[in-house]
C-alpha cells in the first residue's frame, strides 16, 4: 500500500464510482505475477501456450468488435475546441466525465479493481512520468508488468505527495457503443472505458507516452514523440544515435531491429535497439537533445514479422510473450500471415473457431487465420540488440532525427533538411500513400506530420511551433532527414530492396552529421550523389538508383498543393515557420 494520501483518496473514489468487489495492488513480484496468471487461465481471459516451444507465453483473444485502436471512439477533452485543434476529436471535459461516468458506473461490480503503479522511463530518471491504472483486467496487469517498470518500486518514488497520472479503466461490457477513450491533459487525467484491446487500455502507451505526455512536453520543454530510437556502433566502439518517425506500415520496429547487411559487414557495425515506438526527449547541460524510451517492452504487430523481415524481433517473441488474435495451432504453438512458417492444416483462429486455409466468408474473401492487427507483448530485454543504454536515466545523445512515409513515387530514396526550421517542415508535412491493408482508398495520400496525427494531445499548429521553439534551445541540434524506402519503378516494383540494407543510408546520414559525406543541393533539400552511398555488396544498376535519388520537379508542384491544402486547416494558427518554410520551397520549384 501507500501513504500518498491523494492517492489514497482518488482509488476510494473510483472503486465508489465502480464499485468493484475488491481491491488489489499491483506489488511488481513474480509470485503475484503467476497467481495473476492461474487466476486469468481459470477465467478464460488467457490460455496457456506450449511451455517447451514458447516458455511462458499465453494467448488472448479480443472481442471481436475490440481489435484495433478506436480514433473515432478517442477525445482529447480540453476547456475549449481550440485548445485540442483540428485534427482531433474533442469534447468538453464536463461532458466527457459525466458520459464516461455514466459507462463507469457500476461497471467493476463481481470483478476486482487492480491498481497498477507504473513509471514510463527508468525509475527515478529525470525524464520519466509515474501513472496509477485502475483495472479491472488482468490482461491488462499483464500487459502493463512487460510494457512498464511496475509496482512497490513506483510507489516508493513516488513517495506521499509525488505527481501521477491517473489511468482509470474498466472493460464495462465491451459495447462499441458504450466506448471511449478520453483524456484530460490539464487534469493529467486518462480514462477508458468499453474496451479491451492493448492500444486503448495499456493506458501507459499511446494515451499517455504520446496523448498526455506530448501536452506535458510543451508545457515544461521537452519532447514526447512517436519514434524509435537505435543507435549504430562503429568498430572503433563510438556509438551514433539516431530517433526516426514513420506512419504505420513503414517498418519502423523492423529499422529499430535491423540487421548490417553482409556488404557491409565489413566496416564491423553493430546495432543497438534503444525503443522501436516513442521517444522522450530533453535538452542536457551540454546543450544536445538526449532521449529515452519510455517503455519497457514491445507491443508488435505479428503479421508480416518473420525471420527475413525480423529476426530480432522473432528471437524476442520466443519466451516470456503475451500474443493477441493470432492463430493456435494444434500443437498449442502459434501461426500468422506471412510469417516464418506455412499456414498449418488447421487451428483455431483469432476469434477462436475452427480455421482451415482457403476459407472464405460470405463474400469470398479469405478468412484469415490471425487477425491483419494480431499484436506481440514481448520484454524489450529479451531482443538480442537491446541497448543497456535502455535503462540509462539520461538516455542516448541524438545526432539525427528521421522522418519517413511510404511513397511510390515523389520522395527520393533520402534527403537532408536545409536547417532545423526546414527540418520541421518536412516533417510537418510528411506523407504516406494507402496500401491494401488499411482503410480508404489505395494510393490515397494521407498527411501525418511526425507520425504524430493520432497521438498528438493539443493543436497541432501549436506543436508545430513547440518543434521551431526547440531550436532555441539546442546549442548542437540533430540535423533532420527524410527517407522513403518504398519508391517504385513504372512496373510497380520496389526500387530499394530494404531491410538491413537500409543500414547504407543511414551510414550516410551519419556521415552527413559528422561532415563526412557529399551531396547535391536540390529544391527539397541536400540528396546524395549515387558515390555518396556504400554500394559494397549490393547489385543494384545506376539507373535504378538514379531513380531512387530522382527530385522531379514537376511531381513536387503537386506535392506542394497538397502540403498547401493540408496546413490550411490550421489557418491563422500556423507558424511563422512553417509559413516561411512553405514560400521558400514554392519559391526553389519555381511556382
Amino acid at each position: 500500500m501507500t501513504d500518498h494520501k491523494k492517492l489514497k483518496a482518488w482509488v476510494k473514489k473510483c472503486a465508489a464510482l465502480c464499485r468493484p468487489d475488491k481491491i488489489v495492488w499491483i506489488d511488481g513480484s513474480a509470485a503475484q505475477r503467476a497467481r495473476l496468471e492461474k487466476e486469468s487461465i481459470a477465467a478464460g481471459e488467457i490460455h496457456r501456450l506450449n511451455r517447451k516451444k514458447l516458455p511462458g507465453c499465453f494467448l488472448h483473444r479480443t472481442a471481436i468488435n475490440d481489435v484495433a485502436r478506436t480514433e473515432g471512439l478517442t477525445f482529447i477533452c480540453t476547456p475549449t475546441k481550440k485548445d485540442a485543434g483540428p485534427t482531433n476529436n474533442w469534447m468538453a471535459p464536463d461532458k466527457a466525465y459525466e458520459k464516461a461516468g455514466d459507462i463507469f458506473r457500476g461497471s467493476m461490480k463481481g470483478r476486482t479493481m487492480y491498481v497498477i503503479p507504473f513509471s514510463m522511463g527508468p525509475v527515478g530518471s529525470p525524464f520519466s512520468k509515474i501513472g496509477i491504472e485502475l483495472t479491472d483486467s488482468i490482461y491488462v496487469v499483464l500487459n502493463m508488468l512487460i510494457m512498464t517498470r511496475a509496482g512497490d518500486k513506483v510507489l516508493k518514488q513516488l513517495g506521499t505527495n509525488g505527481e501521477f497520472t491517473k489511468c482509470l479503466h474498466s472493460k464495462a461490457d465491451l459495447d462499441i457503443n458504450r466506448r471511449l477513450i478520453m483524456h484530460f491533459p490539464q487534469d493529467n487525467t486518462i480514462w477508458s472505458v468499453g474496451s479491451g484491446y492493448g492500444g486503448n487500455v495499456l493506458l501507459g502507451k499511446k494515451c499517455l507516452a504520446l496523448r498526455v505526455a506530448s501536452y506535458q512536453a510543451n508545457q515544461e520543454g521537452w519532447m514526447a514523440e512517436h519514434m524509435l530510437i537505435m543507435g549504430i556502433e562503429e568498430p572503433d566502439g563510438r556509438i551514433q544515435y539516431i530517433a526516426a518517425a514513420f506512419p504505420s506500415a513503414c517498418g519502423k520496429t523492423n529499422l529499430a531491429m535491423m540487421l548490417p547487411p553482409k556488404g557491409l559487414k565489413k566496416k564491423g557495425y553493430k546495432i543497438w535497439t534503444v525503443g522501436d515506438d516513442i521517444a522522450w526527449m530533453r535538452v542536457d547541460s551540454d546543450g544536445r537533445l538526449w532521449a529515452i524510451n519510455p517503455e519497457s517492452g514491445f507491443f508488435g504487430v505479428a503479421p508480416g514479422t518473420n525471420s527475413k523481415t525480423n529476426p530480432n524481433a522473432m528471437a524476442t517473441v520466443n519466451r516470456n510473450t503475451i500474443f493477441t488474435n493470432v492463430l493456435l495451432k494444434p500443437d498449442n504453438t502459434i501461426w500468422w500471415e506471412d510469417g516464418d512458417e506455412s499456414a498449418p492444416p488447421e487451428g483455431i483462429d483469432w476469434r477462436g473457431v475452427p480455421w482451415k486455409p482457403g476459407m472464405v466468408d460470405d463474400e469470398g474473401k479469405t478468412i484469415k487465420g490471425a487477425h491483419p492487427n494480431s499484436r506481440f507483448t514481448a520484454p524489450a530485454k529479451q531482443c538480442p540488440t537491446i541497448s543497456y543504454r535502455l535503462e540509462h536515466h539520461h538516455g542516448v545523445p541524438i545526432s539525427a532525427i528521421i522522418f519517413g512515409g511510404r511513397r511510390a513515387h515523389v520522395a527520393p530514396l533520402v534527403y537532408e533538411a536545409f536547417n532545423w526550421e526546414h527540418g520541421v517542415y518536412v516533417g510537418a508535412t510528411m506523407a504516406s500513400e494507402r496500401t491494401a491493408a488499411q482503410f480508404g482508398k489505395q494510393g490515397e495520400v494521407r498527411r501525418d506530420p511526425m507520425a504524430m496525427l493520432p497521438f498528438c494531445g493539443y493543436n497541432m499548429a501549436r506543436y508545430f511551433r513547440h518543434w521551431l521553439d526547440m531550436e532555441k534551445k539546442l546549442d548542437k541540434a540533430p540535423k533532420i532527414f527524410h527517407v522513403n524506402w518504398f519508391r517504385q519503378d513504372k512496373d510497380g516494383k520496389f526500387l530499394w530492396p530494404g531491410f538491413g540494407e537500409n543500414l547504407r543510408i543511414l551510414e550516410w546520414v551519419l556521415d552527413r552529421c559528422n561532415d563526412k559525406a557529399g551531396a547535391r543541393k536540390t529544391p527539397i533539400g541536400f540528396v546524395p550523389n549515387p558515390t555518396d552511398i556504400d554500394m559494397t555488396g549490393l547489385k543494384l544498376s545506376n539507373d535504378k538508383m538514379r531513380e531512387l535519388l530522382l527530385v522531379d520537379k514537376k511531381e513536387w508542384k503537386q506535392e506542394l498543393k497538397g502540403q498547401k491544402e493540408f496546413l490550411s486547416r490550421f489557418e491563422k494558427d500556423l507558424p511563422q515557420g512553417i509559413k516561411r518554410q512553405y514560400l521558400l520551397l514554392k519559391k526553389r520549384l519555381g511556382v
